[in-house]
């Protein structure tokens, strides 16, 4: 077997998640994807990105404790967790880890779970072209379950999936056609997620260029003692072309030497400051441990929301 790593197959992104008894739903889970090659002699993690991780997650190094299979690549989701629910956070302790020492002390302090949900290579044959069915019953043959690796659950209505996990603050939902294949580089709509988002209002408090042109901003919100208070930086989201542009001639007359934040923005080298005068709305998954926001995104300017009214108990 080839051990050259692969691009795995992606969602894309909806609104309303489909129904029918054509789809499969499965919890999205809050982690790191994962690849894991095995050819009976070596084995390998590789994430989505190609980058190695075989150092990282030695308890996953031994494929005879959890799988029964001579040679496969399986895919699936790292997780650690953080009060019973995925953490993202926790699981990058274990992720940004390079020195063989302190990989193995961390082994213990934050155990991870490897959510399988597909099979992509199986006993020296390719099984993308199988429908997902399938592939999931061959999982089933060959995986034993354990604390450390564990196949992902499937529900048959997305919506309800949906509502569940939103209860419970986790991350989102996939579903997935069970005639579809796996496509290698792929991202269609045979695979679709829907992801649990919030959003406030924050004021700019400043911006990042690119050739001469704004491309992020630094957000702010008002503690109670009237502080303005850093909570991340955003630079994605449905904003055009035109509205960096023109963002960027409006922010020409409220450029400041000071830093408007109480706190010190992980961006400062390159910021350029401005007074807080616009307000943006911005999506957000959740809150970092450091009190930034994860994954934000940026909605719209909001003219009709006063600077002063962007305060923290929005959150």
């Amino acid at each position: 077997m080839e051990m050259n790593p692969v691009t795995p197959f992606e969602p894309v992104s909806t609104a309303v998640l489909p129904q029918g008894p054509e789809w499969t739903a499965q919890v999205k889970w809050d982690g790191v994807r994962m690849l894991i090659y095995s050819d009976g002699q070596q084995v390998r993690l590789i994430n989505r990105k190609h980058n190695e991780r075989t150092l990282q997650y030695p308890e996953l190094l031994n494929p005879a404790d959890y799988c029964l299979a001579s040679s496969f690549i399986l895919d699936g989701e790292l997780v650690a967790w953080q009060e019973g629910k995925p953490s993202f956070h926790e699981i990058m302790k274990r992720d940004s880890l390079r020195k063989s020492q302190s990989i193995m002390a961390a082994v213990p302090r934050v155990p991870v779970t490897y959510m399988v949900f597909d099979l992509l290579y199986l006993n020296g044959n390719w099984v993308m072209e199988r429908p997902l069915s399938e592939r999931q019953q061959l999982l089933q043959q060959i995986i034993r379950p354990q604390s450390q690796v564990q196949l992902v659950h499937d529900f048959p209505d997305g919506e309800s999936l949906f509502k569940a996990i939103e209860q419970q603050g986790m991350e989102g939902v996939i579903c997935k056609r069970l005639d579809s294949p796996y496509v290698l580089s792929g991202k269609d709509k045979r695979w679709q997620k829907k992801k649990i988002s919030r959003d406030l209002y924050a004021v700019i408090g400043g911006v990042t260029y690119r050739d001469g042109m704004v491309n992020a901003l630094l957000l702010g919100l008002y503690g109670d003692e009237d502080q303005l208070i850093y909570i991340g930086h955003a630079g994605a989201g449905r904003f055009t072309v035109r509205d960096w542009r023109n963002l960027t001639e409006m922010v020409e007359l409220m450029k400041t030497p000071h830093r408007p934040f109480s706190n010190i923005p992980e961006r400062s080298k390159d910021a350029v400051w401005l007074k807080p005068e616009i307000s943006v709305k911005v999506s957000y998954l959740e809150w970092t441990p450091g009190g930034t926001m994860r994954h934000p995104g940026l909605e719209s300017l909001s003219p009709h929301v006063k600077p002063q009214d962007c305060r923290i108990d929005q959150v």
